[in-house]
């Protein structure tokens, strides 16, 4: 699968982090619950947008796979990631 690297940005509610790949030559607009990043990437509940960033970017290989399982599993165009994708199965 192809990744495109966009610049992800925190939602403006906070709810999470959004982020793009692209899949099958379509872009898919991806997020990333603030739940999620809390649960399995040791984010901070009300951390600043800058420490937000880097836990996701730190996770980002992670992030990405998950999202990638769960688009060859049901494409999608867009595609929200919560803790149940990362709770082992």
């Amino acid at each position: 699968m192809e990744t495109a690297e966009y610049e992800p940005q925190v939602l403006s509610n906070r709810h999470g982090v959004a982020f793009c790949l692209i899949h099958r030559n379509s872009t898919i607009g991806c997020v990333i619950t603030m739940a999620a990043l809390e649960a399995y990437f040791w984010l901070e509940p009300r951390a600043s947008d800058a420490i937000i960033l880097k836990t996701f970017r730190d996770g980002y290989d992670r992030i990405r796979a998950i999202t990638e399982r769960k688009l060859l599993a049901r494409p999608a165009t867009r595609l929200e990631l919560t803790p149940a994708d990362f709770a082992p199965h």
